[in-house]
């Protein structure tokens, strides 16, 4: 049972977040990684191997990005804070954002843009191989996040089609992981590991709680 306090506490962050000014708050909150990353670039901050730091932020951010959008519904539903949805396309077009920074990066300062060198390489590593499945998964999501969009494809083809954000969770943290077998560095494999099985794990057991009812 809920108390006075509680209720009034979740009433006031529905309403903020219902206020115009948060939709920009958060997406200036979400620039502020990019915002970092050019600071680091312009004041030569990015250390020995400039290329691999920009790869591997981009790529973090875009992880930490799908793991804010796959949150959204638990903290919607636990929290009974229902305008936080407003959020969720928002924060999926920034992890498309980051995903596209981060094979930007890899295509353009490990690589030089040589396409033929970097379908060879996509073939013959297969944590970049399941990282560019990710993206065109991704790419698919963007590409269908607007109304028309929805209208277009019908809601619930629309809804199939955005459970897709599940299997690109698998795959990136099946690309994490790979990359940071490579340098036998598991431990913040383990933490996103574990934030996205809690993630994935609720909505299977709530699924489970429907399916009795």
């Amino acid at each position: 049972m809920t108390t006075v306090r509680e209720r009034h506490w979740r009433t006031r962050l529905n309403t903020l977040c219902q206020q115009p000014g948060a939709k920009p708050l958060v997406f200036m909150l979400l620039l502020g990684p990019l915002g970092l990353l050019v600071w680091a670039v312009v004041a030569d901050q990015l250390g020995a191997n400039p290329a691999q730091a920009l790869v591997r932020a981009t790529g973090d951010w875009t992880l930490r990005a799908l793991c804010l959008v796959l949150a959204v519904t638990p903290l919607r539903v636990v929290l009974q804070v229902p305008a936080l949805a407003r959020l969720r396309r928002m924060l999926g077009l920034f992890v498309y954002f980051y995903a596209t920074l981060h094979l930007l990066s890899y295509g353009w300062f490990d690589m030089g843009f040589e396409l033929p060198e970097i379908i060879r390489d996509i073939a013959k590593r297969p944590f970049i191989l399941v990282g560019f499945l990710a993206f065109v998964l991704l790419s698919m999501l963007a590409l269908t996040s607007f109304n028309r969009a929805i209208r277009a494809l019908g809601g619930q083809n629309w809804q199939r089609l955005h459970r897709l954000v599940y299997a690109v969770a698998v795959l990136a943290m099946l690309h994490f992981f790979w990359m940071r077998a490579g340098k036998n560095d598991f431990a913040e494999v383990a933490v996103y590991g574990l934030v996205l099985v809690l993630l994935l794990g609720w909505r299977v057991v709530r699924l489970m709680n429907k399916n009795r009812r």
